[in-house]
C-alpha cells in the first residue's frame, strides 16, 4: 500500500492565488478584488544635487554656482541642510547657456535673453 501522493490522491497544484493567500499576501499585479485597480501615487519629480549636475554636466562645481547666483540657473529648492536641488530643466538650461556662449555672447547677452524668457513665461 503506497502513500496517498504516490497513487495521486489528495494532491491538487495551488494557483498563484491561493499561494499568496496561504503566504499572507497577493500575487503582483493583483488588484484586491474583481473590479478593482491599485491607484498609483504619482512619481514626484528628480531634484538633482549641484554635484550630480556636474557630473552629467561636465561644468564645474564653482561655475553652475556662478551660473545660478547671476540668475541663468535656478535651484527648484534647498534641502535642510541647506544644499540646492535642481529640478530635470537645469541641463536644458545650462546646454543653452553653453551653445549661446559658443555664439560669442557674452554672460550679461545670456543673463537678459533668459530673463527676457523667465518674464514672458515661457
Amino acid at each position: 500500500m503506497g502513500s496517498r501522493l504516490a497513487r495521486g490522491e489528495g494532491f491538487r497544484a495551488a494557483g498563484i492565488g491561493e499561494l499568496a493567500e496561504m503566504a499572507g499576501s497577493r500575487p503582483s499585479g493583483s488588484s484586491g478584488g474583481p473590479g478593482r485597480r491599485r491607484r498609483r501615487r504619482p512619481r514626484p519629480p528628480k531634484l538633482y544635487r549641484i554635484g550630480e549636475v556636474v557630473g552629467y554636466c561636465g561644468l564645474s562645481r564653482q561655475t553652475v554656482h556662478n551660473y545660478t547666483t547671476m540668475g541663468l540657473l535656478r535651484e527648484a529648492r534647498w534641502t535642510d541642510g541647506g544644499h540646492r536641488l535642481y529640478d530635470e530643466s537645469v541641463f536644458e538650461r545650462i546646454d543653452e547657456v553653453e551653445d549661446l556662449k559658443a555664439q560669442g555672447k557674452s554672460l550679461y547677452e545670456i543673463r537678459k535673453h533668459f530673463a527676457r524668457i523667465d518674464a514672458q513665461g515661457v
